[in-house]
């Protein structure tokens, strides 16, 4: 009686849910297997490049003093379509530091912004972040 109310109690219940587990297992089992997952546009094993990009700064307009930054290039490792890269220039990779909330400091660092082109996707940037040399405010 046990055994019989176990299997045939619900039935159509038990069903439809061995139904959806092998059905979500299919498209998870799907989506791992594929290879050409896509991340924002630009494929996981689409080929790569390295730029090295001036640091651009950021600061208010009122603000006149002379900042610097070091290192003054960082490296860029961007992926897209190996035509889109054949095209890519330096200038076309922005690299940001905004400078607009810094005052009178020592060792400030600030981490680096990236902007690629559409179909460009920016994978690694070295180093991350920049040492801001402040001149004291007059």
């Amino acid at each position: 009686m046990f055994l019989r109310d176990l299997f045939f109690q619900d039935f159509w219940l038990k069903i439809f849910s061995l139904a959806l587990a092998v059905l979500i297992w299919i498209t998870v089992s799907f989506a791992i297997r594929n290879e050409n997952i896509v991340t924002s546009g630009v494929t996981v094993n689409a080929p790569s490049r390295i730029f090295y990009v001036p640091v651009l700064m950021v600061s208010a307009a009122a603000d006149v003093r002379q900042f610097h930054v070091q290192p003054n290039r960082v490296e860029v490792t961007v992926r897209g379509e190996a035509e889109v890269l054949g095209r890519l220039l330096d200038k076309d990779i922005r690299v940001l530091v905004d400078l607009t909330d810094i005052e009178s400091a020592r060792g400030v660092r600030k981490k680096v912004e990236v902007s690629t082109p559409p179909g460009v996707t920016h994978v690694k940037v070295f180093p991350e972040d920049v040492e801001i040399v402040v001149p004291p405010k007059l």
